[in-house]
């Protein structure tokens, strides 16, 4: 317990050390580089793998320097903590606001819907067309790489980190370290090929964003102007601070609880799937998807449940949405920074190849999405509505919120609510949700070239339905933009 203890302290320090060069290096401040993703390369390079190896070879193995700059069993510890704080951060996930119906969220989003879960499903399928026709023929690699992209471009690293125990048990422990790997490409390439894309589409004239566009070093990433309902959260929250019991140590306890709830469900599908499906056949062969499932996507289950219960009585003011956004924050920044800590720079070395050929498909893939599918199906202000989405499937929702306040600064285009509401339709499933959780299971089960048939399915069903759903208004209202801009200047005359 004392090794673990100075083993969390340590990751805080280095989250206060990585915070000072944040602010100091305009660099990171500029690629919106976080304070976590900093920090776990600083605990990769003063580690064992860089600082520690660097030792050895000019001291020898007696260098007290051949751990790095940390106790030796830190790095252990480390490495466990991942798959328990990601739990954690997808069971306060949802927590804290009134689920919306069905209704309002798909009036409000339903191009947007559309276009997330297209490209989501379609990294899938880049990916497993990659896995079968060159990954594992060429390589030699399982072909649950494919599942890769999807993982850590949509999912991010807290996804990828998350995964570890479901690589584990499929046999390909390198999986985890190639998905963090990827993870951090996209969280940069998101950033830099959305600058891009942004400053483009204010040279043809898409978006005319107030200010300095495509300026990401100091943009603000939400309003300085406080809402009605901001003001009603905080006074809820110094209501709660009143009461006998600290606020922080009850929403702990709900967290739990959804955790929890989250374990009894997975045990139950996986007795499910053990006396149906999953019971060993005549050969005594096992076919079994719930035993490569992690929890966390079932901890996000819990906690829906947890708010829906509250909604139905009435009491949904009594959690705070800040404060579990604080918890999820939180515990995301420890697993991030201890999963990068761990990274195994030996399995992304031995497989570079592999991974340089992933991370260029699933970016080609989301700026083909954009360019091309996004104008199509996106009736209005659909720059501004697929930016956030391109910026979410190559990093962390975050990334995605920073471009659609750089290409739309007072959010005129009504993406951010779009955005939001989208994501209740999202993240249960895909980034993250069941499908990612299930989704090396499920090509252990089925196979790549029969998963590769389903995603290939649901998107063309996506696209399709995008195209029939709003297609004909996207493009009424594109026609009637071109028109404008090359509609000649009055004369002024009468």
């Amino acid at each position: 317990m004392q090794d673990a203890f100075w083993a969390t302290i340590i990751l805080g320090v280095l989250l206060i050390f990585s915070q000072l060069i944040r602010q100091n290096v305009r660099l990171f401040r500029t690629l919106f580089l976080p304070s976590s993703l900093i920090a776990g390369g600083l605990a990769l390079l003063l580690g064992p793998q860089i600082l520690g190896a660097a030792a050895t070879r000019v001291m020898g193995e007696a260098s007290w320097l051949r751990h790095g700059c940390f106790p030796a069993q830190t790095p252990a510890i480390w490495s466990s903590l991942p798959g328990l704080l990601i739990s954690v951060v997808f069971a306060a996930l949802l927590m804290g606001k009134p689920i919306p119906g069905l209704k309002k969220i798909w009036y409000t989003a339903g191009p947007q819907v559309c276009f997330g879960q297209m490209m989501a499903w379609g990294q899938y399928v880049v990916g497993l067309l990659l896995a079968i026709l060159v990954l594992a023929p060429v390589f030699g690699l399982p072909e649950i790489a494919g599942a890769l992209i999807e993982i850590a471009f949509e999912g991010g690293h807290g996804t990828a980190a998350g995964m570890g125990q479901a690589f584990h048990e499929a046999g390909w422990p390198a999986g985890q370290d190639l998905a963090l790997g990827l993870a951090t490409v996209g969280l940069v390439g998101g950033v830099l090929f959305g600058t891009v894309l942004i400053n483009i589409a204010v040279r043809r004239g898409v978006i005319q964003p107030g200010g300095d566009a495509g300026s990401m070093a100091d943009v603000k990433l939400y309003s300085e102007d406080v809402t009605e309902d901001e003001i009603r959260e905080l006074i809820r929250d110094k209501e709660r601070e009143s009461q006998p019991t600290d606020p922080l140590s009850l929403h702990l306890g709900l967290v739990a609880v959804a955790i929890g709830i989250g374990w009894l469900v997975l045990a139950g599908l996986r007795w499910f799937e053990a006396v149906t499906w999953g019971a060993p056949d005549a050969q005594g062969e096992v076919t079994r998807v719930f035993t490569h499932v992690p929890l966390f996507p079932m901890a996000m289950i819990g906690g829906v449940l947890i708010q829906v219960v509250f909604d139905r009585l009435g009491k949904s003011h009594l959690i705070s949405y800040r404060l579990m956004s604080r918890i999820s924050g939180a515990a995301l920044d420890f697993t991030i920074v201890a999963a990068l800590g761990t990274l195994s720079l030996r399995a992304i070395g031995d497989n570079l190849a592999p991974f340089l050929l992933l991370a260029m498909a699933g970016t080609a893939w989301n700026l083909f999405v954009v360019i091309v599918i996004a104008p199509r199906i996106i009736p209005t202000s659909w720059f501004e509505r697929s930016i956030g989405d391109f910026g979410q499937s190559m990093g962390v929702t975050v990334t995605g919120l920073l471009l659609m306040r750089v290409s739309d600064p007072t959010n005129k285009s009504g993406a951010l609510e779009s955005f939001g509401y989208k994501q209740m339709l999202f993240e249960p499933i895909v980034g993250g949700g069941l499908f990612t959780g299930a989704s090396i299971g499920l090509i252990l089960a089925l196979g790549a070239r029969t998963m590769l048939g389903i995603t290939a399915a649901v998107t063309i069903f996506w696209l399709l339905f995008g195209f029939v759903a709003f297609g004909r208004l996207a493009r009424q209202n594109r026609l009637a933009e071109r028109d404008e801009r090359h509609r000649p200047p009055a004369s002024g005359r009468p």
